[in-house]
């Protein structure tokens, strides 16, 4: 069976060669723009306040560096009292909050972390109910639901929501599958949440699943083209953009649309470099993707690339 999925990988990935030439690359351009100061992978990524912050990850596991899209430059934080990868990342208000992750090899954690970049100060907040790495969070109406991930070895469904006006968490209805190494994203007060594997990029998904806050429920949606975990995703537009990954052969440089209100999926203008364990945030029109490995495994980079939708 395995060998079945990996050929089955490497032919698609061929077609992907030749079709990328064609249409695909004409839905999209990408530009490169200041690299990140440090080499990184499996890093967390938010938007706050008009700056972009990438948090944790290997090679920088206390690193907090804030990039300024405007004027294209960098620089580094104070850094996070507790080192960590594999974290969940998202602002609310204006401050980043940084929930979950592994410490000390592959030790979940259910710490959570409040960024305030005004003054450059952490603060701890109330612990997450079950502690886990390689989670999604995302926010919707100023709550933050982190859902999937892993924790001592076992993949999750769990869906648990945090409220920063209150400090507390609450439990929700979990998903239908576990995984862990997802992405998210919210569009109208529903989170989608996308791709990831099954314990190790040998056992990929392609399920994407819709979560309604408002009635606490989970519906199946259109599978990802490409079952990939070690992605990262973002909101433009109200579609949601799934980048990268991992798998046996490789890393993809796979960007893929989903649009919530018709459940399609489109190929767009791939990432001009591979990555997974990557980061991406939307900013002005555009979504910068950012670090993540070129290679499966423990690699690491400085990449900064843009990718801005091309109108017909």
């Amino acid at each position: 069976m395995k060998i079945k999925t990996v050929i089955f990988s490497i032919a698609f990935g061929l077609v992907w060669l030749i079709v990328s030439t064609g249409a695909e690359s004409d839905l999209g351009i990408w530009t490169t723009k200041t690299p990140m100061p440090s080499n990184r992978t499996e890093v967390g990524v938010t938007e706050a306040g008009g700056k972009i912050y990438v948090v944790g990850g290997f090679g920088g596991e206390r690193e907090i560096e804030e990039y300024d899209p405007v004027l294209n430059t960098w620089k580094s934080r104070a850094p996070m009292p507790l080192s960590l990868h594999h974290v969940g990342v998202a602002s609310v208000n204006g401050k980043v909050y940084v929930i979950g992750g592994f410490r000390d090899g592959w030790t979940p954690v259910d710490t959570v972390w409040e960024y305030d970049p005004a003054t450059d100060k952490w603060t701890a907040k109330a612990k997450m109910p079950t502690p886990r790495g390689a989670l999604a969070v995302e926010v919707v109406d100023g709550k933050i639901y982190a859902i999937g991930g892993q924790s001592f070895g076992e993949d999750l469904t769990t869906n648990e929501v945090y409220v920063p006006a209150t400090d507390k968490w609450t439990a929700k209805r979990p998903m239908s599958v576990a995984r862990d190494h997802i992405a998210a994203g919210a569009v109208n007060g529903k989170i989608y949440v996308i791709g990831g594997r099954l314990g190790t990029f040998v056992r990929n998904l392609d399920v994407n699943e819709e979560y309604d806050p408002a009635t606490d429920r989970w519906t199946k949606k259109s599978s990802l083209p490409t079952a990939r975990s070690g992605i990262a995703a973002a909101v433009l537009n109200n579609k949601i953009y799934a980048f990268g990954g991992e798998a046996v052969f490789g890393t993809f440089k796979e960007n893929e649309e989903y649009d919530p209100a018709t459940d399609r999926w489109r190929k767009v203008a791939p990432m001009p470099t591979p990555r997974h364990g990557l980061g991406a945030a939307s900013f002005g029109g555009k979504i910068y993707v950012i670090s993540g490995g070129p290679t499966p495994g423990g690699s690491y980079s400085d990449k900064n690339e843009v990718f801005e939708v091309k109108i017909p």
